[in-house]
């Protein structure tokens, strides 16, 4: 598992945004904090309800000047009717390829869902310089990070 105080591993991938672009973190940072929050699946219980948890908070991550990226092995046509049935605003990177899900130590089957090679459920605060300052993995992917922890590791990551 990647730790805080690593580098952050960098990764290229699809974004789901409304459209379907490429992505490559390191575009991402330099202009604040960036939060990583990989998930399981689209349309799974737990995933909707941590997305849409995130998303209720969106605007106190921009406040905060952070980047919200949520991260899946799921395609980014998945990713963009997600975005659409659920109003999430912030993009959702598609790794298909499993680089990053590999990069950061998260791949994870579950079995009885039929998800193989998906990513464990966590979250990372990059700060402007690609360092990890926070970093969470679920136990059990169930477990939703807790937001305000999160928050406050933005807060800090700005600072």
């Amino acid at each position: 598992m990647v730790s805080e105080g690593d580098s952050a591993p960098g990764f290229t991938a699809t974004v789901a945004n409304g459209d379907v672009e490429p992505f490559d973190l390191d575009d991402r940072l330099g202009d604040g904090p960036v939060v990583l929050a990989f998930f399981p699946g689209a349309f799974t219980p737990p995933c909707s309800n941590e997305m849409v948890a995130l998303q209720e908070r969106h605007e106190e991550f921009v406040d905060a000047g952070a980047t919200l990226v949520g991260v899946s092995a799921d395609s980014a046509f998945s990713g963009n009717a997600f975005r659409e049935a659920h109003g999430i605003e912030f993009d959702l990177v598609s790794d298909m390829g499993r680089e990053a899900i590999d990069a950061y130590d998260l791949r994870i089957d579950i079995d009885e869902l039929g998800l193989l090679g998906v990513a464990n459920r966590a979250a990372y605060v990059l700060d402007e310089d690609g360092t990890v300052t926070y970093a969470w993995e679920a136990d059990d992917p169930t477990t939703e990070p807790d937001y305000e922890e999160l928050l406050a590791a933005v807060d800090a990551a700005s600072a």
